[in-house]
């Protein structure tokens, strides 16, 4: 009778994503910037759990159509070199955690933004390596961390992509905070933009679906909306192929 009352008003039931959260001395913390930014791309945001049960994190994976892993501590799975000292090691239950909903997303082929830490744990998964540092390991990096003084900088789309689709082919300015970043992407996945100094600035899987980026879009204007409606629409797909196989 509920669902009958929501349709008779006009509502429309939203695609459902999860959204994964920081983990710091046993408290969950979730930016409310990605909820408005859900809500505003026509989704519905939910926290994922942080969980170490994989029964649970199987049954959280089967009830969202789409998956947003934001920021973070250290990507260690495929780093190249030491972590810096003015980078923190992730909490292992939110590491283990955040990689068995990522794992159990990408074995579904859901569609998945990851963010800065979300872009580098995914392409790790997939086979892909980490700089620990890249402005002191790649020749010619800028400064790209907040904690080092970086605030903004250009990047690149690569033309033909799905992010130069969404968000143009020229080059923009968005923010930077980050030390760790993608080496060589993961199996499936390619470059879809770079920042001048060479560091990739986004990744993608081959249809689209899956799409990493190093800055922080919600933390951004409407100009970078497309990469949640993108996931929003994705999902809507998602659900609507998952209900035709019930």
């Amino acid at each position: 009778m509920a669902d009958r009352g929501i349709h008779e008003r006009g509502w429309k039931l939203k695609s459902i994503v999860g959204i994964t959260t920081s983990f710091s001395s046993s408290e969950q913390r979730l930016d409310h910037r990605f909820v408005r930014a859900v809500e505003a791309a026509g989704g519905l945001a939910v926290i994922v759990p942080v969980t170490e049960n994989r029964c649970l994190i199987r049954r959280i994976t089967e009830l969202i159509h789409g998956l947003i892993v934001p920021g973070g501590p250290a990507v260690t799975e495929g780093m190249t070199g030491d972590i810096p000292d003015e980078l923190q090691t992730t909490d292992p239950l939110r590491e283990a955690s955040d990689r068995a909903v990522l794992q159990e997303c990408m074995r579904a082929d859901k569609p998945i933004l990851g963010i800065c830490y979300g872009m580098q744990l995914l392409n790790a998964l997939a086979g892909g390596t980490i700089w620990a540092d890249v402005e002191r390991q790649l020749p010619g990096a800028a400064v790209h961390s907040e904690m080092r003084g970086a605030t903004t900088h250009p990047i690149r789309p690569v033309k033909g992509s799905q992010f130069a689709r969404l968000l143009g082919a020229s080059e923009r300015e968005v923010n930077t905070r980050h030390l760790q970043a993608v080496k060589e992407p993961g199996v499936g996945f390619r470059v879809a933009a770079i920042s001048p100094d060479g560091v990739i600035e986004a990744i993608e899987n081959d249809t689209g679906s899956q799409i990493g980026v190093q800055f922080h879009p919600e933390r951004m204007g409407p100009e970078v909306l497309p990469l949640f409606v993108n996931l929003i629409q994705l999902a809507d797909r998602y659900a609507y192929q998952a209900s035709l196989r019930v």
